[in-house]
């Protein structure tokens, strides 16, 4: 799919607008994907927003309002798409954990029930830093407990940083409305034992990718006693599209010599996404051929992991840039 419809070119300042445009795509999909809470359908609003932003160019009074009018269009595109939709989340927002049990996997559910990752390749360059904790697993699952509007005041106000007088001219509403909302948004946040505060202190990168290097060892040669050493105490470990989720090293140890065994002899590739380590686990499909099978996010504390999040959807290896099988010569 082309990013613009076919139209002519505009130029200010020298600048083609498409290009304009295009430098506010990675900001905006990270605005859509908080608001939506799956990736692929933020990659559909962003590109809904690019095309009725050039239908509707000439309008545009001012090339220096040009942030907030696509961040307005790009506001009701979110909110006509989450009319009467379901709240995502993650398995582990469903219920209690299980015993390691395969029987207990149960049914998967539909997509749209879950919160999906995203690629860091695919969002602004700062959110893998500044507000990349805006973009973790569990702090976009509390966003979907928001109502649409509330969503997006918090959104604006507390992560993108916009001033309450903006937010109310995009939102069309009163500066004391916005105010109010982020207090009620704030109380629900608070409530599910999140906060919005960005400034706490987070484990360092270079660890993290240490850890991830070692996790990625460890599963390759499926040496579940030296991978279980990597876990914390209260680790959580879950397979969407399935409800089931595991929480501990013993539960998850028990799962991958038991139910799980099929992921001896992966091969793995590794990521990112929603600012944590990340990798594509492919499982053994014939001779010296490998398969995706789950997208797996890890989050960690920087000494230990706490979560691993392993998406069966592999509509997401290309979503992520990665092969859609291995082969070995």
């Amino acid at each position: 799919m082309s990013t613009t419809p076919d139209v002519p070119t505009r130029r200010a300042a020298g600048t083609p607008l498409e290009a304009e445009l295009e430098a506010h795509r990675r900001a905006l999909t990270g605005y859509c994907y908080r608001m939506l809470g799956s990736s692929f359908e933020a990659e559909d609003a962003v590109q809904e927003t690019m095309v009725r932003a050039w239908r509707r160019v000439d309008g545009l009074q001012e090339r220096a309002a040009l942030r907030s009018w696509l961040y307005r269009i790009a506001t009701n595109v979110c909110l006509d798409l989450l009319q009467g939709a379901k709240r995502r989340a993650r398995p582990v927002d469903m219920g209690p954990s299980s015993e390691p049990d395969g029987s207990l996997l149960g049914q998967p559910l539909a997509d749209s029930a879950f919160v999906s990752p995203v690629p860091d390749a695919r969002l602004d360059p700062a959110e893998a830093a500044d507000r990349r904790d805006t973009v973790r697993l569990a702090f976009v699952a509390a966003l979907q407990h928001l109502p649409p509007r509330q969503r997006a005041v918090l959104v604006l106000r507390e992560v993108l940083h916009w001033r309450a007088a903006e937010v109310a001219a995009l939102l069309e509403t009163s500066v004391p409305s916005v105010n109010s909302a982020l207090q009620r948004a704030r109380a629900t946040l608070d409530a599910l034992d999140l906060t919005t505060d960005t400034t706490a202190e987070r484990p360092d990168g270079e660890a993290e990718q240490r850890l991830l290097a070692r996790y990625v060892d460890a599963f390759e040669r499926y040496d579940v006693d030296e991978l279980v050493t990597l876990l914390r105490e209260d680790v959580e470990f879950c397979m969407p599209p399935f409800r089931l989720w595991l929480r501990g090293p013993r539960h998850v140890a028990a799962w991958l010599v038991g139910p799980g065994i099929g992921c001896s002899g992966s091969r793995v590739r590794t990521t990112m996404a929603n600012g944590r380590p990340a990798f594509g686990a492919y499982r053994p499909a014939g001779p010296r051929v490998w398969r995706p099978f789950s997208l797996t996010v890890l989050e960690t504390d920087g000494e230990r992991i706490t979560a691993i999040h392993n998406n069966l959807d592999v509509r997401l290896f290309p979503h992520f840039g990665l092969p859609e099988q291995l082969e070995e010569d």
